[in-house]
């Protein structure tokens, strides 16, 4: 397919990765439709956009008829560990989006945000790089066309976006040096966003996208444009 158009569904929209893919999703030429599945409003509007309220992401069954249509599902929903005990982060991780993926289509595409140095042996000693691990080993067995687990570092706002998280704005002078001494480690969540975008629109063959692979796909994405 030379000019894919596809309809994706994207969660997370209120927080501040969630809000940047969507947005980039909306700019997008190959993206014909957005589906933000949220507890509450975006605080966006676009002819491209429709919006969904799940109350509680615990009990997702009510969307399974709304999302049987769609394309690709752009997981960004998540929350951080600290000071969380590992039966509370697993709760909030792993069986939140699994028991939400499973409401969804076996033909989509699905792309789960999980971390940089996520464990894949589920054996290690960090707990939240466990419990990320297990959630990426098993949204891959779910049986989709698609499954991609992105493994972002440090992530650059994008200017504009109504829920950066407060601290950024104190540390944003820092990505140009941060770049230089561990370019490895940080990308744009504009690179993010498109980087998911493409293997959402055009599949690859590898399905753990580290920093480097997020900084090549979006790359591939804006020469596509």
């Amino acid at each position: 397919m030379e000019n894919p158009q596809i309809k994706v569904i994207v969660t997370g929209v209120t927080g501040m990765v969630g809000e940047g893919v969507m947005l980039e999703a909306l700019r997008s030429p190959f993206v014909k439709e957005v589906l933000a599945i949220s507890r509450k409003p975006s605080g966006h509007s676009h002819p491209k956009l429709k919006e969904y309220f799940l109350a509680d992401f615990y009990q997702p069954e009510e969307i399974k008829e709304v999302v049987k249509d769609y394309d690709a599902c752009l997981f960004c929903l998540g929350v951080s560990s600290v000071g969380m005990k590992e039966e509370e982060f697993r709760r909030k991780t792993y069986d939140l989006t699994l028991g939400f993926a499973a409401q969804m289509p076996k033909h989509i595409s699905f792309s789960y945000i999980s971390g940089m140095s996520t464990d894949s042996t589920e054996k290690g000693s960090i707990m939240w790089a466990r419990v990320k691990g297990k959630t990426e080993n098993d949204l891959k067995k779910m049986g989709f066309r698609d499954s991609y687990s992105f493994r972002p570092g440090y992530l650059q706002p994008m200017r504009g976006n109504k829920f950066t998280l407060k601290y950024y704005k104190y540390i944003d002078w820092m990505y140009p040096l941060l770049l230089l001494v561990a370019g490895k480690t940080a990308s744009t969540l504009e690179e993010l966003a498109k980087a998911m975008i493409e293997v959402a629109a055009f599949p690859t063959e590898k399905k753990t996208i580290e920093v480097v692979d997020i900084k090549a796909l979006a790359e591939q994405m804006s020469n596509r444009i």
